[in-house]
This record gives C-alpha cells, structure tokens and sequence, in this order.
C-alpha cells in the first residue's frame, strides 16, 4: 500500500488568530508586531492584504509601515496563539491518531489506508482545510505526498488556501527546477556550498555525485542528495502522552546572538542538564533535537538519530553537529533549545559510538564513567560545584 502523508501548514497564523476575534482586522493590512520601542520592534506575521503591499516578517516596523502607511499592528499574544495551534491539533487528530506536530503552525499527518474513511486523498484534504475555515476561522495549505520532507514541499507551493500533491511522478515537473535554497532543511550555508559547487537546481543535486555531496557538507550530504531524489524514509511520529517522549531544555538569552561559537556555550550548559536528567531517569535515547527561535519569534527544530545513549558528550556533539548546519549569522537567536528522545532503558541498546567509531565502545565507557562521577559529586555538594572542563575553556576563550 503506497504511503500517504500530509502536510498541514497554517497560513499567516499569528494574524490570522488575531482575525479570529477581531473581525475588523479582517479585509484590512495588519500584522502581529512587537513594541518598536523594545528589542521586539519587527513584522512577526502579516495578513495577505498587508503581503501585496510589500510587508514581509522579520521586517522592521518603520520600513513596513513605510511600504503601507494604513498597516494596523497588533501585539504579540503568544498565549492565544498556543491555545489555537491546540484546537487546530485536536480536530487533527480526528482524522489520524498518527500526527507529528512541526511546529506552533504545521503538523505531519499519516493519512495511508483512510481512503474509506475520507475518500481520496485530495478530497480528504479538502475536508481538512474546510473544517479548520469553517470551525476555527483559519486558513491553511496542504501538501499530499508519500513521505514527510515531498509533503512538506508541496505545502510550500500554494498559499493561501493551497492544496497539491507531489507524488514521486511529479518531481521532475514540480520539484526539481527549484532553487536548491528552498529545500526543506536546506540552511543558507548549505546552499552557498551547493552553489559554489555549480549546484543551483534541486535537479541538479539530484542528478550529481553523492560522494562529492558528502565530501563538500559532511553527515548532512547524504540526506540532502536523497531528498532531492524524493527519498524519505522518515515516520510520522504520533502522539503518545501515557510516558515522557523526550526530555529537553531550552534557554532565552539575554540578547540576541550571531555568534555560533557563544551558541556552542548555552547548548553545552543545556546538554549537560538534559544528560543529567536523562541518566537519572535510567534511560538512553538516540534523536537530539535543537530548537533556535529568532528575533522575529519563528522557530526551526532540527534533528538527527545517533546510536542510544545518555552521555552528555554525545548529546551535546549531536546537538553541535545539527548547530552547525543550521546557523545563519545573519538571523539574530533569542533562545536555543536541545531535548533527546527515542528512549531506551539504560544499557538495552548496544552500539557503538558515533563519535569515537575507531575507540567504540571503550571511549564510551569512559565518557559514562565520567558522567557518573560527576553525577555523584552533584547530587552530594549540589551542581555549582563540578562542571565539564570543555565548558569551562570556552567560556574563557570567549571572553
């Protein structure tokens, strides 16, 4: 049975919650911004009246209203806002138990084997957006595909109100004349490396050579190129709120940053918390998540799947390696986030270390043994009175 996945992916959300109990916004330029006269001073969503006139997020509140002097502004309710992603999840959910939540606005839907149910997929689609306009007064787009990352892409390719389907068919029409720097997952350094590569096209990295992919990107090349190729062999991950899933922690910074090596800092602080944590609960997980929020309030999780573990040093080189990949210097970060999921007990899985292929199992060993005597020094004189050496270097060499 072919796979069907969807991609639901909310249009303008934060304005248009606002639109939902502010009837007059609605026909009118407006957009959520924060306060000019705090470090919040930006377009974080627009409506589509306020998009034809030129404004755009991230953009500053001065220039947009600039560009359409009649711009109503509305402040940020990150509050409401959360309440209405959970109201959009939830009707969600009535059509698949099987839903991957994105992020605040977009979730994965495994919809394979509900044509009886709902019909084809275009009508169930239909259905979808139809019931989350007339029920919750929102707009969405909707991506229909056989794996995750060609659902995500077609959701990208009609908004508002967008329905389209790329089937693997359909990828050398739809997909491949794309710019390679609109690919899902695609950061601007990696698209500079492409470029510099004489890659410009999705087709292009599609038809080139996979070594010299991974040779000029590293771990990420090989499923970039796949990607290209319409490969994902990714699952939707469905809700299951009977265990803890994950364990993370996230920090807000004081100011916004653009240097990746300060970033490096605050993951290490977190990733020796959440390993903490991890072995306390007697468990090992092999996905680290990253989360980076910027200035604009938009949000973007990576991922990447490592052999179990609950070794700080690991989760912390996981989380760097997908830092790495993902920075943009250019993009000011306001909170940084590392979780790990996909538990284990403690000691079920044996496999050797990604990170030490050539020590396995013995540089494992070691880094566990030092996680457990700094594990005991802490919980007897408390956590303020050891921390990890690396740490401690780079606070000093970044000041």
């Amino acid at each position: 049975m072919q796979k069907v996945i969807f991609l639901v992916d909310m249009n303008a959300f934060f304005i248009s919650c606002e639109m939902t109990r502010n009837p007059s916004l609605v026909g009118i330029p407006a957009a959520v911004a924060g306060d000019p006269k705090k470090r919040t001073g930006i377009i974080l969503a627009a409506n589509y009246e306020a998009r034809a006139c030129g404004v755009k997020t991230t953009m500053l509140i001065h220039e947009a209203l600039k560009l359409c002097p009649k711009l109503i502004l509305v402040p940020p309710d990150h509050h409401f806002y959360g309440q209405k992603s959970k109201e959009v999840m939830d009707l969600l959910s009535n059509y698949t138990p099987a839903l991957e939540q994105n992020s605040i606005d977009e979730a994965w839907l495994d919809m394979t084997g509900c044509e009886g149910l709902f019909g084809k997929p275009l009508d169930a689609a239909n259905q979808i957006m139809n019931e989350i306009k007339d029920r919750l007064g929102l707009w969405c787009s909707i991506g229909i595909a056989e794996n995750k990352f060609l659902a995500k892409m077609a959701a990208e390719m009609k908004k508002p109100l967008g329905i389209t389907e790329l089937w693997k068919q359909d990828i050398p029409v739809k997909l491949w004349p794309l710019p390679v720097k609109e690919m899902y997952g695609v950061g601007v350094k990696t698209a500079e490396k492409l470029n510099h590569m004489g890659i410009k096209t999705i087709g292009e990295l599609a038809k080139s050579d996979v070594n010299a992919v991974i040779k000029a990107l590293g771990k990420v090349g090989n499923e970039v190129y796949l990607h290209a190729n319409g490969i994902d062999n990714s699952t939707v991950l469905a809700r299951v709120d009977d265990d803890v899933k994950s364990i993370g922690r996230e920090k807000t910074l004081s100011e916004d940053i653009t240097d990746i090596e300060k970033a490096k800092i605050v993951l290490m602080e977190l990733a020796d918390d959440v390993g903490m944590t991890v072995r306390k609960q007697g468990k090992e997980g092999n996905t680290v998540h990253i989360t980076l929020k910027y200035s604009d309030f938009h949000s973007v999780t990576r991922q990447m799947t490592i052999p179990a573990t609950s070794v700080t040093r690991e989760i912390y080189q996981a989380g760097c390696s997908l830092l790495e990949q993902n920075w943009n210097k250019s993009r000011p970060v306001r909170l940084i986030g590392i979780s790990i999921s996909g538990f284990y007990e403690d000691g079920s899985s044996e496999q050797l270390s990604l990170f030490d292929p050539m020590q396995g199992n013995v540089q494992a060993g070691k880094n566990k043994q030092i996680d457990k005597a700094m594990d005991k020094i802490r919980n007897k004189y408390g956590s303020e009175k050891i921390t990890l050496a690396t740490l401690v270097k780079k606070e000093k060499s970044s000041k």
